[in-house]
Order: structure tokens, then C-alpha cells, then sequence
């Protein structure tokens, strides 16, 4: 293989070299080693290889096994959870109509014993109601056997007193006494125009 090495010489010159073959030494003519710089050596492969070996044994008889028992007890454990929070999802909805099933007795109850309240506070209204009106009836009544009586006692008593003053007037205008029966006749007469 040739090589070309370009010489730059100052005012516009240049010099060109060829060479014959790359690696060969010019003096002594005898060539060089040739060295590829990809090419790995024999040693290299060997101990690449070897590691490489050991390494995979590695992985398969320790390495993989403790990631595969891992991995296992991480899904075992993903799974338990995913079970037990079923579970409690379930525990949990049980409970909750167990709740739902209890407020609604309780409800229930609590409605029939405000019903049955209410009957007895209405029972018991009516029962003062009434008790309360025949007082009240009683009351009026006696107050109207009063009155009746204070009417009878003051109508006597006005009779009594028209009575006196019409025979007085009578006296006085006539100059003689009238007779009681007659009298009676003109207050019963007044009285009974009066009262109606």
C-alpha cells in the first residue's frame, strides 16, 4: 500500500512524497507488524468468553432464581392484597346494609312510638278537653242558676220596691191608700212589660 505525505514549502511551493509500503521500515527494509485495530486478540477472546460463561452461569444458577423467587413473592403478595381487600370491600358493604337494615327499624320504630305518642297526647287532649268543657258547664250553669236567682231576688226586690213607691204615688195623688191588690195587678203588668 502507498502512502502520499504533502509538504507545504513557503512561497507556493510544494513537496510531494510517496512512500512504497505502510509499516516497512525505509532503512532497515524489513516490514513492520501488521496490526489490526478492530481483530481482538486470542487472550482477549478467551478471557471475554470466560467471562461471558461465568456470567451466564451466574444469573442462572443464583441471579435468576432469587429474582424469579422475588418476583413471585411480590405477586403473591399483590394477589393477597387484591383478596383480602375484596374482603374488606365485602365486610365493608355488608355492613353497611347491616347499618341501612337497623336505621330503617329504627326509624320504623321510632315513627310508630311517635304515632302512638300522638294518640296518647290526643287521647289525653280530648280527655282534658271534655273535662275541662263540663267544668266549664258546671260553672255556667251555676253561674246561671245565680243569675236566674239574683234576677228573681232583684225582680222581688224591684216589685217590692215599685210596689212601695206606687202606693205612694197613689197616696200622694189620690190622698188615700190603694188597695194591695190592686197594686200587685199595676206591677205585675209593669214587671211583665219590663221583662220582655
Amino acid at each position: 500500500m502507498h502512502t502520499v505525505t504533502v509538504t507545504h514549502l513557503g512561497a507556493g511551493g510544494l513537496e510531494v512524497r510517496l512512500s512504497h509500503l505502510v509499516g516497512q521500515d525505509t532503512e532497515a527494509g524489513v516490514p513492520a507488524e501488521d496490526h489490526s485495530p478492530i481483530a481482538p486478540e486470542v487472550k482477549e477472546l478467551a478471557w471475554g468468553g470466560g467471562a461471558f460463561v461465568v456470567f451466564v452461569l451466574l444469573m442462572r444458577l443464583v441471579l435468576f432464581p432469587r429474582l424469579k423467587q422475588g418476583m413471585q413473592a411480590r405477586y403473591g403478595k399483590i394477589r393477597s392484597d387484591h383478596e383480602m381487600a375484596e374482603a374488606t370491600r365485602a365486610a365493608a358493604l355488608a355492613e353497611v346494609a347491616d347499618y341501612q337494615a337497623q336505621l330503617a327499624s329504627v326509624k320504623a320504630e321510632a315513627a310508630a312510638k311517635v304515632d302512638a305518642a300522638r294518640r296518647t297526647l290526643e287521647s289525653e287532649r280530648t280527655a282534658r278537653i271534655a273535662e275541662v268543657n263540663a267544668g266549664i258547664a258546671t260553672r255556667r250553669n251555676a253561674a246561671m242558676a245565680e243569675v236566674e236567682a239574683a234576677k228573681v231576688a232583684a225582680r222581688d226586690t224591684v216589685a217590692s220596691a215599685v210596689r212601695d213607691v206606687a202606693s205612694r204615688a197613689t197616696e200622694l195623688a189620690v190622698g188615700k191608700r190603694p188597695s194591695a191588690a190592686s197594686v200587685d195587678g199595676i206591677v205585675a203588668d209593669v214587671m211583665g212589660a219590663v221583662s220582655r
